[in-house]
């Protein structure tokens, strides 16, 4: 596989991630205490958003990477 194609693929499906999800989420585990043999820890949910436009963007990036990747080929 070329890897204009292979690139193109990967915007592709990234861009369609994106757009189906509008980001992801990931939780952060902070250290508040240790005393002794105790060990207090907090978890906290954050999400980081991803615009619609960007995995659009990705997706038409991916398109035209797919469509130059087969003419340079032919």
């Amino acid at each position: 596989m070329k890897p204009l194609s292979l690139a193109g693929i990967v915007l592709i499906v990234l861009g369609a991630l994106a757009l189906a999800y509008h980001g992801f989420n990931y939780t952060r585990r902070d250290h508040v205490m240790d005393v002794g043999p105790m060990h207090v820890t907090t978890e906290s949910q954050d999400r980081i958003p991803v615009p619609p436009i960007l995995g659009g963007l990705a997706l038409v990036g991916g398109i035209a990477l797919l469509v130059v990747g087969g003419k340079k080929g032919s």
